[in-house]
């Protein structure tokens, strides 16, 4: 059998050719190049884009942005860009040696020469300019592509670092893998209907069922049952989808009677008859287990909030928390990590002083998993974030206890770990 030919329009093959601008024929040479992986036999035009490829990791991908920039690309639809790192608003809070804080910078710089929109937030779709049901994009950030695919009904595949600007700078991406609706389908059905109303109450349960669905899923498109629409929100949903694609290649799933492609679908008999995984509390407080290595009988030395980033709601329902409560206790630091434009907003809603003045530290631009801002003796940390527990150990050499926010707050105050069980059944 032949391997398919990939067919390009006029403007498409104008764009590799050069005739767009030797900076838009590279990016052009790129999805050409991964279509031809795909097996796609056609470009599609995108909406939106998201760049994911800010983080500094040494000096290729900065002459890769930089090579772009030089060659006079710009990208040709709304392109967001991920957390990088540094923060600029906190100057020095990240400990990055001299030289690898210009190189940095430099990167910071080059996207946006390349016209991509300084938001520096993992959480793109926290901005009052998400992309809609339907449209096809180009978003990169594991947690980004499952909740823009699930949450809002958008279309992107998982792409990576390179391949993501290159999608923005031709608008173009392969008709390929998520583009298609065959490939949207859920392929296996997770039974959640013995799970507590209790339960459901908690961000960090919606984490830990992440983690669930993610080992249970693999690279299959579960859909959820059971689950009252009531009870869900896209803090939620956030926390799911953020741990499922880090235990699991997650990319998209849907919750019956919530998310937009499953409201859409209900009675399609093609969405039905799945094999069948039932998920129960004690999965749960597995999962959580799981997330924990740290002995919860040592001294606790911070707490990470908001990886994915802090929402406005999250900083509301944070400060309607703190009501009445004391300072945090003074060897415990409390981090939380947001967007600049969250933050501003959270600020100006009077949702962010009640945490500052309980002593804890915002964090923007950059997320404290990945870069060094916690203090070399901040050892043992509590989150409840699946996605922190996840990949901190591995990343900062930390030990985690996963927990609930309101055991995390309890913790942060008497600088130990509280557990409150009750939240677990």
């Amino acid at each position: 059998m032949s391997a398919p030919v990939l067919v390009l329009r006029s403007e498409e093959a104008a764009m590799l050719c050069g005739d767009r601008g030797n900076g838009t024929a590279m990016a052009m040479r790129m999805v050409v190049s991964l279509a031809g992986v795909l097996g796609a036999t056609r470009l599609i035009p995108v909406t939106n884009a998201h760049i994911d490829g800010c983080l500094y990791h040494g000096q290729a991908g900065l002459d890769f942005a930089q090579k772009l920039a030089g060659l006079g690309a710009k990208v040709a639809v709304p392109t967001t860009l991920n957390t990088s790192s540094l923060d600029l608003l906190h100057p020095g809070l990240v400990r990055l040696p001299p030289q690898d804080a210009i190189d940095a910078r430099a990167l910071m710089d080059a996207y946006r020469a390349l016209g991509a929109r300084a938001t520096w937030t993992c959480a793109p779709y926290q901005s009052v300019e998400r992309p809609g049901f339907g449209e096809d994009i180009a978003w990169a950030e594991s947690n980004a592509i499952v909740f823009a695919n699930s949450v809002l009904g958008a279309r992107t595949e998982r792409y990576g670092d390179f391949i993501d600007i290159c999608a923005a700078i031709t608008g173009r991406v392969p008709h390929a893998g998520l583009h298609l609706e065959g490939n949207r389908v859920p392929t296996v059905e997770l039974d959640c209907s013995a799970l507590s109303v209790r339960m459901l109450g908690e961000e960090a349960i919606w984490a830990a069922l992440g983690d669930v669905v993610g080992r249970s899923s693999g690279s299959r498109v579960p859909l959820l049952t059971g689950i009252n629409p009531t009870l869900v929100d896209e803090d939620k949903l956030k926390a799911l989808g953020a741990t499922a694609a880090s235990s699991g290649g997650v990319a998209l799933f849907h919750v019956a009677g919530v998310t937009p492609e499953a409201i859409a679908a209900a009675g399609n008999p093609d969405w039905f008859g799945k094999p069948r995984i039932a998920i129960t509390a004690a999965m749960l407080r597995a999962a959580r287990d799981e997330l924990t290595t740290a002995d919860p009988s040592a001294p606790l030395d911070a707490v990470a909030l908001g990886t994915p980033h802090f929402s406005v709601h999250e900083f509301e329902k944070l400060a309607a928390s703190l009501e009445d409560s004391s300072d945090f206790h003074a060897d415990c630091t409390v981090w939380i990590n947001t967007s600049r434009e969250v933050l501003a907003q959270a600020r100006e809603k009077g949702f962010v002083q009640a945490a500052q003045e309980r002593g804890a530290r915002i964090v923007v631009d950059t997320c404290t998993y990945i870069t060094p801002i916690l203090a070399p003796e901040e050892r043992t940390v509590m989150t409840p974030s699946g996605k922190w527990a996840w990949y901190a150990p591995m990343n900062l050499g930390v030990d985690v206890v996963f927990g609930t926010l309101g055991e995390c707050l309890a913790s942060a105050r008497a600088g130990k770990v509280v557990r409150d069980d009750r939240q677990w059944e």
